[in-house]
């Protein structure tokens, strides 16, 4: 238990800051509400309008990814540090990670899911009765056009 102790001497140090901070702020703080102070602040642009009320889904899924890779390279990190003592094992075991993880991002960039722009729906087959001389519609040259040349 006693190896423990500096670890909780932590945890009560971080929660007496943190309940102290925010008693201090709510005790000293100013209170002088205004709309100005109560405003969300866009870099010194007055908002003309109300911001979406909603995230699309892709925000959230674009999201996971980046948290996924930053997962990945947290845990490159002590990989590389410790790559001399893992040996061959530690090598095959970050290569399938590495693998597993850029399998996954072909995957989520073939189904469109890092794609902003608008939903492209898939165009039908050409039909097999159309061709360029039936759909380009001919315009005759008009008259004026050949007693300018």
């Amino acid at each position: 238990m006693e190896q423990y102790l500096p670890i909780l001497t932590m945890l009560v140090l971080a929660i007496l800051f943190s309940g102290l901070s925010f008693f201090a702020s709510g005790l000293l703080a100013p209170r002088k509400p205004s709309m100005a102070k109560e405003a969300p602040y866009e870099c010194g642009i007055v908002p003309t309008n109300e911001p979406a009320e909603r995230f699309p889904v892709r925000f959230y899924v674009v999201a996971m990814l980046f948290i996924i890779f930053d997962i990945e390279i947290i845990f490159l990190y002590p990989w590389a540090v410790s790559f001399g003592a893992l040996g061959t094992y530690g090598l095959v075991a970050m290569v399938v990670f590495a693998a597993i993880v850029f399998i996954s991002l072909l995957y989520e960039i073939a189904m469109g899911g890092l794609e902003w722009g608008p939903v492209r729906r898939a165009r039908p087959a050409a039909q097999a009765g159309r061709t360029t001389s039936s759909t380009i519609r001919r315009v005759p040259r008009s008259s004026t056009r050949q007693e300018a040349a």
